[in-house]
């Protein structure tokens, strides 16, 4: 069935009108008509069976009519990413998303070469992500911000994860066995993290150095490998895993 992210509150016998572009795919590409239903959610109320009550060119309106499953919140894993090209940000925050990260924070280090990303690209990008994995909310995407600043307001109570292309460091699975939520996953840029600033991530306390193995990984590729070893080991891959032991 047709899930669809609405920012509106939701409840039994609320209306729900879509926006232009949503209107526009469910009648025009989908070629919904009324009475057909959709799934709709917004991160705050669950997921709803709502059905279509009126479509025209100029949009349409949709009623709620059962709660289909009550509100939960992914994992409380942060994405702390680098800025790279284009392409491959849009990549890390649709996979984000699928994995179940919270919030994705682009950061600047001293090695990042793009300075411009269009964030509302990158909005629709997770939740369209959001829409097609199931999940009930929509990671958040910050404005990009200088990594020294990022770590200057930490809360120290969120352990980072900090993937260290040095070699030095334990295994990820090794390091999570002890490193639960809140959590997040540094990834630097594609030209590694400046000896500056790999030095402070390494006298800090709250600060988890990892490895992700033997070879060096491009930005993507490192985000989504330590997204999946972190809901394999303490994530709600787990814990999906745990609930259903008899």
């Amino acid at each position: 069935m047709i899930r669809l992210y609405v920012p509106h509150p939701l409840s039994a016998g609320a209306g729900v009108a879509p926006s232009v572009d949503q209107s526009r795919y469910l009648t025009a590409v989908m070629r919904l008509s009324v009475g057909d239903e959709i799934l709709v959610f917004n991160g705050q109320d669950g997921e709803w069976r709502a059905s279509l009550t009126e479509a025209s060119k100029r949009g349409c309106l949709l009623r709620c009519e059962e709660q289909t499953r009550p509100q939960d919140h992914a994992p409380d894993l942060d994405l702390v990413v680098a800025m790279v090209k284009r392409g491959r940000v849009e990549t890390i925050v649709e996979k984000a998303a699928e994995l179940g990260a919270r919030r994705v924070r682009l950061t600047q280090t001293r090695r990042t070469n793009v300075d411009f990303l269009k964030l509302g690209r990158l909005d629709a990008i997770a939740i369209e992500a959001a829409e097609q994995t199931g999940r009930l909310d929509v990671p958040v995407i910050d404005d990009p911000m200088k990594l020294d600043k990022i770590l200057d307001s930490w809360d120290p109570a969120r352990r980072l994860v900090f993937c260290d292309e040095g070699g030095d460091a334990r295994t990820m699975i090794e390091a999570l066995a002890d490193t639960a939520a809140p959590a997040a996953i540094l990834i630097g840029p594609e030209g590694g993290f400046a000896p500056e600033e790999r030095e402070r991530l390494r006298s800090l306390p709250f600060v988890v150095p990892v490895s992700l193995g033997p070879r060096i990984l491009r930005a993507d590729t490192a985000a989504i490998a330590a997204m999946t070893l972190w809901q394999a080991v303490a994530g709600d891959w787990r814990q999906a895993k745990e609930q259903a032991a008899p």
